[in-house]
C-alpha cells in the first residue's frame, strides 16, 4: 500500500497549487408572461357578450293579483306614475293622469314635493299611501317614490296592482 505524501491533507503553500474548484452555473429563474393570455380571454369575454342574444325565456311576468284588499280612497293619498319619454318618468299627485297634479321633472324636487304630501295627509289623518304604476314604468321609478314617501313614520304603503280577470 502506498502512502500518502506528507501534505496531502495540507493547505497547499501557494494559492496556484490549490485545486481548481468547479461552480455551479446560476440558472436563471424563467417568468412566463401571461398577459397575453389574460388579454385573449378577455378579448373572447367580450365577443361572446357582444355576439350572444339573450333568451327570452328568461323574462319574468309576475302574476295578475288574485287576493287582495282595497284601501280606502278617504284614507289615502294616491301617486300615479306614467312613462314620460326616454328613460323618465311623470309623476302625479293624484289616482289618475291629471295636469294640474304633475310634479316637476327634477327627481329630487319630486322627492321633497312627495315627502310633504305624504306628512300634510298624514296631518289630515289619512295614512295609507297608494303608489300607481303605467306598464313599462322602471321599477327603479317605483322604489324612488316608495322611498320619498317612506320617509314620513306612520304610514302604510301600498303598491296598486292590476287585478286579476
Amino acid at each position: 500500500m502506498m502512502a500518502a505524501p506528507s501534505n496531502w491533507n495540507d493547505e497547499p503553500a501557494d494559492e496556484d497549487s490549490r485545486p481548481i474548484v468547479r461552480r455551479r452555473r446560476i440558472q436563471k429563474e424563467l417568468d412566463l408572461d401571461i398577459t397575453p393570455m389574460i388579454d385573449i380571454t378577455f378579448l373572447l369575454l367580450i365577443f361572446f357578450l357582444v355576439a350572444s342574444t339573450p333568451d327570452d325565456q328568461a323574462r319574468i311576468f309576475l302574476p295578475k293579483a288574485r287576493h287582495g284588499v282595497g284601501v280606502s280612497a278617504r284614507s289615502s293619498i294616491f301617486f300615479t306614475i306614467t312613462q314620460g319619454g326616454f328613460n323618465t318618468a311623470e309623476v302625479y299627485q293624484s289616482d289618475r293622469k291629471m295636469a294640474d297634479q304633475l310634479l316637476p321633472n327634477d327627481p329630487q324636487q319630486q322627492n321633497d314635493d312627495i315627502e310633504d304630501a305624504v306628512a300634510a295627509a298624514v296631518g289630515e289623518g289619512r295614512i295609507n299611501v297608494v303608489i300607481k304604476a303605467e306598464k313599462g314604468v322602471p321599477h327603479r321609478e317605483v322604489a324612488r317614490v316608495a322611498a320619498a314617501a317612506s320617509r314620513i313614520e306612520g304610514i302604510k304603503l301600498y303598491l296598486a296592482v292590476l287585478e286579476a280577470d
